[in-house]
C-alpha cells in the first residue's frame, strides 16, 4: 500500500515511463510500412478500437445500472475506460498469423492504435466519464498525463532504429520487464483497496458481475466485427485481421494509463478489475478461434 515498506508511491511515475518507453522501443516501425496501404482494414480496426468500442461502452453504462442496480461506481469507470484502450500489438499479430491473416495490416493497425492511443485514451476517458456523470482526478492533469506517456513512448520509438537488434533479440526480457512493473502496480492498488475496506464493503459477488459484464461485451463486440466484415466484404485475411484487432485491449498500456489517469484512488483496484479480467478471456477465446480458423484453412 502507499507509503508502506515497498512505496509504490516512489515507483510510480518512473514504473510508468519506463513501460511506455519500452512500449515504444518494441513498436516495429519497419514492418509497419508493409502493411500500410490498406486502408479500408485500418479504418475499420481503428473505428472499432476508438468508436465503436467506447459507444458500446456508453450503452453498457446507461444499460446496466438497470440491470446490476448495486454496480459500484468504479467498475462503470473501469468499463468505460477499457472501452477506450488501444488494442493489442504483439498478440493480435500472433493470432492473426496463426489463423492465416493478414499478418502485415495487422501490425500497422494494432501498432497504429498503440501509437494514438498515448494521446487519444486519456481524452477518451474524460469524455467518456463526463458524458456518464462521473469526474476523475484527470481532467487538470491531462498535460501532465501526456507528458508521462507520450514522451517517453516517443523516445522509444526514435531510439528503435539503433537498438532494433539488440530488443528483438531480448524481448523476452523487455516483456518480463513491462510485466514485473504492471504486476507491482496491480499489487499496490490491491493493497490500497484493502486497507481501505473497498472489497469489504462491496462484496465479493461484484466479481461474478464483472465477469458478466466483460462477457457481454466482448460477444457485442465479436457480432458487430463480424458484421461490419460481411458488410464491407472484406476478404478472409482481412478479415481475420480485423476481427483480433478491433477486438482485443491492451492491459500493457492499460494498467500504467489507469494509474496516472485516475490516480491514488483507493478504488483503482475496482477500476482495473473490467481489463484485468478481459485481458485473459480476450487470450482464451480468441486463441480458440485461431486455431479453429487455421484448422479450416488447412481443411481447405
Amino acid at each position: 500500500a502507499r507509503n508502506g515498506v515497498l512505496h509504490p508511491e516512489l515507483v510510480g511515475d518512473l514504473g510508468i515511463a519506463l513501460i511506455l518507453f519500452l512500449q515504444g522501443l518494441s513498436i516495429p516501425l519497419n514492418r509497419m510500412r508493409t502493411g500500410a496501404g490498406n486502408w479500408r482494414l485500418h479504418a475499420t480496426i481503428q473505428s472499432f478500437t476508438f468508436i465503436v468500442f467506447p459507444l458500446v461502452g456508453l450503452v453498457f453504462a446507461a444499460v446496466v445500472p438497470r440491470l446490476w442496480p448495486g454496480e459500484p461506481p468504479p467498475i462503470r469507470a473501469g468499463m468505460l475506460y477499457l472501452c477506450v484502450l488501444p488494442s493489442t500489438v504483439s498478440t493480435s499479430v500472433v493470432l492473426t498469423a496463426v489463423a492465416g491473416g493478414n499478418v502485415a495490416g495487422a501490425i500497422f493497425s494494432a501498432a497504429f492504435s498503440n501509437i494514438i492511443g498515448v494521446v487519444l485514451t486519456p481524452v477518451c476517458v474524460q469524455l467518456l466519464m463526463s458524458t456518464t456523470g462521473q469526474h476523475g482526478h484527470f481532467g487538470a492533469l491531462l498535460g501532465q498525463i501526456l507528458l508521462l506517456t507520450l514522451v517517453p513512448f516517443a523516445i522509444g520509438m526514435l531510439l528503435r532504429p539503433f537498438v532494433r537488434r539488440f530488443v528483438d533479440a531480448n524481448k523476452r526480457w523487455v516483456n518480463w520487464i513491462s510485466n514485473a512493473i504492471i504486476l507491482f502496480i496491480v499489487y499496490s492498488a490491491f493493497c490500497d483497496s484493502v486497507q481501505n475496506r473497498i472489497w469489504h464493503k462491496f462484496g465479493y459477488g461484484l466479481t461474478l458481475g464483472v465477469l458478466a459484464m466483460i462477457i457481454a461485451l466482448y460477444l457485442t463486440i465479436s457480432c458487430l466485427v463480424q458484421l461490419a466484415g460481411h458488410w464491407l466484404r472484406l476478404n478472409r485475411e482481412d478479415f481475420i485481421a480485423a476481427y483480433f484487432c478491433s477486438v482485443k485491449k491492451t492491459l500493457a498500456m492499460g494498467v500504467p494509463l489507469a494509474m496516472l489517469i485516475f490516480g491514488t484512488r483507493a478504488d483503482l483496484s475496482l477500476i482495473l478489475l473490467p481489463i484485468m479480467f478481459y485481458h485473459p478471456f480476450q487470450l482464451l477465446v480468441n486463441g480458440v478461434l485461431a486455431n479453429r480458423w487455421a484448422r479450416q484453412l488447412a481443411s481447405g
